[in-house]
Formats: structure tokens, C-alpha cells, sequence
């Protein structure tokens, strides 16, 4: 492009601009600035690598370079962070997280300090405020897991239920009770 004007000052920026509007200014550590003809693109390039980029609706994208890290925060508040491995934290403006990983894992963040995963294979686990957790599987069959006990719920109705002193019951959907002792042995068993 060509240069309109130039103008050095005493410590060592040197200001560009150049026939189509655009503004370039160097600074003596090596960092460089390009506000562009419509006076609301801006581009900042530090020494170090990192660039910062400000759009015309006041959308900011920072560029790590040491980190391979982009960070985007939006003008509603919205802020992405994309990491050379490939995952994605999107964090919103309301507190809620949403994590995506490589694998193509998602993890919510919720401001009220529950979790929900989504695996590739589609399971679900959530996990509530108080610790417990309940698994979906994409079998149909779920869990639930609390201090107390974990449970495992089949598609057919069988619930399955393990004590945390090692006890266990089985109760079919024909109304079959079975229960085991912490070592495997039976102790109650209502066959119909």
C-alpha cells in the first residue's frame, strides 16, 4: 500500500498511514498496530506473537502465540477459548460453562454447581450439587449413585441396587426379590 504520510516521533514509534485510510504504527519493542479504514478494525501484534483484534461490533480475538490459544469474547459477553489440542470452553455470560474436548466430550458447567457430560457414545452422566450422579447409557440401562448406595436401573425393569456395606438386591420386574450378602452369598431370595 502506499503511504499518504509518516511521522516519526523522539521514542521510536513510527506512524503509517497510507492512501486507503489505513493506519500502521510501529513501536521500538517490536509490537505494531493497524487500525483500519474504517477506524473500528484494529489489529495489535505484540513482540512476543500474540496478536489482538478488535472487529468493528466490539468483538475482541486474542491470539496466544505461546499457547496456540485463541480467546474470543463477544460483545453480549459471550467468551470462547479454542487450545491447540482442540478443545473448546465456551463461558457465558450468565456463569454456565460448556466444555468440549477433543474426544468430542461435552461438559456443562452450571452456575448452580451441577455437571452434565455427554460422551461420543452417548451416554450422559449428571452430577448434582450434593455429589450423587446419575449415568444414562445409550443401552437404555441407568445409574444412579449416591453416599449411600449405587443402583442400576435395566430397560426391562430389573433395578439393581449395591449397598456401601457390600450388600446387594436384585428386584426383577416379576416381583422377584433377591439379596446377597457383602460376600456374594445368598440370603434372601422371594422366587414366584
Amino acid at each position: 500500500e502506499e503511504i499518504q504520510r509518516e511521522t516519526a516521533y523522539p521514542d521510536g514509534k513510527v506512524e503509517k498511514v497510507l492512501k486507503n485510510g489505513c493506519q500502521l504504527i510501529f513501536f521500538p519493542n517490536g509490537t505494531w498496530k493497524k487500525v483500519g479504514s474504517d477506524g473500528k478494525t484494529v489489529t495489535i501484534t505484540f513482540f512476543n506473537g500474540d496478536v489482538k483484534q478488535i472487529m468493528p461490533d466490539q468483538t475482541v480475538i486474542y491470539y496466544y502465540a505461546d499457547a496456540k490459544t485463541t480467546h474470543t469474547t463477544y460483545s453480549d459477553g459471550l467468551e470462547v477459548l479454542q487450545f491447540s489440542n482442540g478443545q473448546i470452553e465456551k463461558h457465558y455470560p450468565d456463569g454456565k460453562k460448556e466444555i468440549t474436548f477433543p474426544d468430542q466430550t461435552i461438559k456443562n458447567l452450571f452456575t448452580d454447581g451441577q455437571e452434565e457430560s455427554i460422551f461420543p457414545d452417548g451416554t450422559i452422566v449428571r452430577v448434582q450439587r450434593d455429589g450423587s450422579k446419575t449415568i444414562e447409557f445409550n443401552n437404555g440401562q441407568r445409574e444412579l449413585h449416591t453416599p449411600q448406595f449405587k443402583r442400576r436401573e435395566y430397560p426391562d425393569g430389573t433395578v439393581k441396587t449395591v449397598y456401601v456395606n457390600g450388600q446387594q438386591e436384585t428386584k426383577y420386574v416379576s416381583g422377584r426379590v433377591r439379596v446377597k450378602d457383602k460376600d456374594g452369598n445368598v440370603i434372601m431370595d422371594t422366587k414366584l
